[in-house]
């Protein structure tokens, strides 16, 4: 006996059915049996039924001799039905990956209830679903178990049959069963609530309803309409049946007229001349089923009282002149709605202008990372270090209120285009940004932008996306251009970054060859540090983390990663934990149902954090590689398509070729390699050592201090900007490659540092010594400094670092 049965009603969706079968059968749950029913489709869609039954046991197809309708059809399906649980679909809807997973799991934690009901999102072809009742069927102060009298309000909810799992044993036991005609759903999702003697709800998105332009019932001009008098007819008679139910008669008789205003006022249902008819009857229909005087009656707005009125009285002609009329103020509000942000865009505009003839304040700088998305990559490793080493800054950071929480304490938070953020813009002495700023930001003469940039180019970077229209779809490189005329400095992390940046963004900045501050992590981190990151990650000691990080595909959109992490976990076993984050570009996706062993890190705050945890990094094209390079750890580059990416992207050099680790092609080689060991071999470290030296020359653990004392104290030639060239001093001096201790690796004893050459202390322990001359910094505890009152003598000792 299957968990579910999930019932699939067919008629004349051939363009939309091996989307919705696909939708069913790729489920990452797979206890359930799937029932189509060929209602006598006169197009293609039996012998596209007949093809998946033929390739998945799990599919049952029913074809009928003759067209019976939508509920008829489901009732075949039902009678077939074994499961516990049985769910329905239309043909043309899709259900969302995980949602099975998350009907069952729900199901477990509720008790298994009679009915349990689910969000959907009415899916148009010109823009993304959105869930239609989170707020009604989200978990809050409600019992987590109920019955309808616990909770009216879900009468209100839109009487669907396929946004409900129902027990099959419920079903039998209480003869449900679907009416043929239009509206089945009505006399069915009623009598279904109101006799469940437990209900559940789960606040998750489980089916996209799509909305077609045309060929669906609700968008049908036809006098099939006129069907749902007769199916409100069985359910006041199913109620009739069942006294115990009467006190529900008012609330479906408002739910009633209700229906009935949709229809006689929505544009295209009803013919023209059978309008009027519509309304007499439904007049009719009011009479017939109204309430005994003295029912409890649910209080009504002023709006809905004058509709039902007009329902229960047949104005067919006040009704349609005060329908245009609202139809009017509704053209009229939603003209506004367009006009309010453009006059408010232009107040802003405004204020930006004015604020730019106020003076500079001098120790203020603004930071962002990511268009607006949260505290993260170089600027925020720059804006920490700013805190530390310049306190008399003042910094504020630019994001989204869902990314406010990333922000640390005692650092401003700006919403993007608020007044605050255009006067920071025009006020700051210091922005620093990885992405570009608002193109309608004007650099003012004093101001010091600072270009991050976040990562080292592999894929074609700016001008030299020109020929590569898949990727440079919609780019405006003029204004790419006066975009990088803005910067004073751009950061790189290493000479091929230089070489990139100074063509693909030609301009009069200063380029900063001093690594990227987002690695400093990595050399600074100690053992207990790596421990708490995988302890918050809920990794098992013991167990090898796999980060997979894949990158964007222009000629793939969409988050679905390139390789099977399922696969790969189950081939690895109990011993591995797989890490999957996906792209910033997808962070806003809800990632599909993943099984025991891989977890899910999109959206944790810090790439950093990951990377400290994990054993071995495991990505295609990603910038990650070459800062994870700088940790020393194993990685493998899983290159499947690689020559379809470097044709519709373009890139610097062919990564198989001076690869930091074994190169895969596909996902068993890839499971081999992880499971043999083949990724931390002495030649796997070899390449490794080699891409390290080319691509990771200045991550020593101190690229924010070198860029904070160069761009925000002054201290280094780099302080006078727009040169044109690279800066070869830096200040403190690039520590060895042979002489750097990264964070050690998870469950490794950290290395004992050479006695010739100290290991670095942590950036923490380090200060300024007020009476040092020197650019160096001592390793002495503040409060037990000796030489705090006398001047030193600015040459190292055993208690100082450089």
């Amino acid at each position: 006996m299957p968990r579910f049965s999930v019932i699939v009603p067919v008629h004349q969706v051939q363009a939309y059915l091996r989307e919705c079968l696909d939708s069913v059968l790729g489920q990452c749950f797979g206890d359930f049996e799937l029932i189509a029913v060929d209602d006598c489709s006169p197009d293609a869609c039996g012998q596209i039924l007949d093809a998946y039954a033929a390739a998945d046991p799990r599919v049952t197809v029913i074809h009928l001799a003759q067209n019976s309708g939508l509920g008829p059809a489901r009732n075949t399906g039902t009678a077939r039905a074994r499961g516990d649980y049985v769910l329905y679909l239309d043909g043309d809807d899709v259900m969302v990956p995980g949602a099975l997973r998350a009907v069952a799991d729900r199901l477990a934690a509720t008790g298994e209830p009679d009915v349990l009901l689910f969000d959907h999102a009415p899916w148009y072809w010109d823009r993304e679903p959105v869930a239609a009742h989170p707020d009604v069927l989200a978990p809050g102060a409600h019992p987590e178990v109920f019955t309808l009298a616990d909770r009216p309000e879900l009468l209100r909810l839109p009487a669907f049959a396929w946004t409900k799992a129902y027990r099959r044993d419920f079903l039998t036991r209480e003869g449900f069963a679907f009416p043929p005609g239009w509206y089945e759903d009505t006399p069915w999702t009623f009598p279904v609530l109101l006799t469940a003697r437990t209900l559940a709800t789960l606040g998750r998105v489980c089916v996209h309803y799509r909305q077609r332009r045309g060929g669906s019932i609700l968008s049908s001009t036809s006098r099939a309409h006129f069907d749902v008098f007769a199916q409100y007819d069985r359910l006041f008679a199913f109620l009739d049946d069942r006294p115990a139910l009467a006190r529900w008669r008012p609330a479906l008789h408002r739910r009633m007229t209700d229906h009935f205003a949709v229809i006689h006022s929505s544009p295209g249902r009803l013919p023209r001349g059978d309008r009027a008819a519509f309304l007499r009857q439904a007049r009719a229909h009011c009479r017939r089923h109204r309430p005994a005087p003295g029912s409890a009656r649910q209080p009504l707005g002023a709006r809905t009282r004058l509709r039902h009125l007009l329902v229960r009285r047949g104005a067919h002609r006040t009704f349609r002149l005060l329908w245009q009329a609202d139809r009017a103020r509704t053209a009229v509000a939603a003209r506004l709605r367009v006009l309010r942000p453009r006059a408010r865009a232009a107040l802003l505009q405004a204020h930006y202008a004015l604020q730019r003839r106020r003076r500079l304040d001098e120790n203020l700088a603004v930071f962002s990372a990511y268009w607006n998305r949260g505290y993260s990559c170089n600027p925020a490793a720059i804006e920490a270090k700013v805190r530390e080493l310049a306190p008399h800054v003042r910094t504020a950071w630019v994001c989204e209120p869902r990314y406010a929480h990333t922000v640390p304490p005692g650092v401003r938070h700006l919403r993007p285009g608020s007044a605050a953020h255009w006067t920071a813009l025009a006020r700051a002495r210091f922005l620093v940004s990885n992405v570009n700023l608002h193109h309608r930001y004007v650099k003012r003469p004093g101001q010091t932008l600072l270009q991050t940039h976040h990562g080292t180019p592999l894929k074609h970077m700016g001008l030299d996306l020109a020929p590569y229209p898949a990727a440079a779809a919609g780019m405006d490189f003029g204004r790419l251009l006066r975009h990088a005329d803005r910067w004073d400095y751009s950061l790189s992390a290493n000479p091929h970054s230089t070489l990139v940046w100074e063509r693909a963004y030609p301009s009069s900045y200063t380029t900063l060859e001093f690594g990227y501050p987002r690695t400093d992590v990595f050399q600074t981190a100690t053992a207990a540090d790596v421990a708490r990151a995988r302890a918050r990650l809920g990794i098992p000691e013991g167990a090898v983390a796999v980060l997979y990080a894949p990158t964007h595909r222009d000629h793939r959109p969409g988050r679905r990663p390139p390789l099977d992490v399922a696969r790969l976990a189950a081939g690895l076993g109990p011993g591995f934990v797989v890490l999957v984050r996906a792209h910033y570009f997808h962070d806003g996706d809800r990632p599909p149902c993943l099984p025991p062993g891989v977890v899910d890190v999109t959206h944790h705050p810090s790439v950093e954090e990951l990377c400290l945890a994990s054993d071995v990094l495991v990505t295609d094209y990603s910038s990650l590689m070459f800062d994870y390079a700088g940790l020393d750890r194993p990685l493998v580059v899983h290159a499947p398509d690689w020559d379809a990416y470097r044709d519709a992207r373009g890139a610097y050099f062919d990564i198989t070729a001076p690869a930091p680790g074994p190169v895969t092609r596909d996902d068993d080689e890839l499971l081999h390699v992880l499971a043999t060991g083949a990724h931390a071999t002495e030649e796997a470290r070899r390449r490794r050592a080699a891409f390290r030296e080319r691509f990771c020359p200045w991550d020593d653990g101190h690229a924010a201090e070198r860029v904070v004392r160069a761009v925000f104290l002054g201290e280094t030639p780099a302080a006078a900007p727009r040169t044109g060239r690279a800066v070869p001093a830096a200040d403190p001096p690039v520590v060895p490659l042979a002489e750097r201790r990264p964070a050690p690796a998870p469950g490794a004893a950290p290395a004992p540092p050479s006695p010739a050459t100290p290991a670095p202390l942590a950036a923490k322990d380090w200060w300024s010594c007020p009476a040092s001359a020197s650019s160096y910094r001592c390793s002495t505890s503040r409060d037990t400094c000796a030489s705090a009152s006398t001047r030193c003598s600015g040459s190292p000792s055993p208690t100082w670092r450089s």
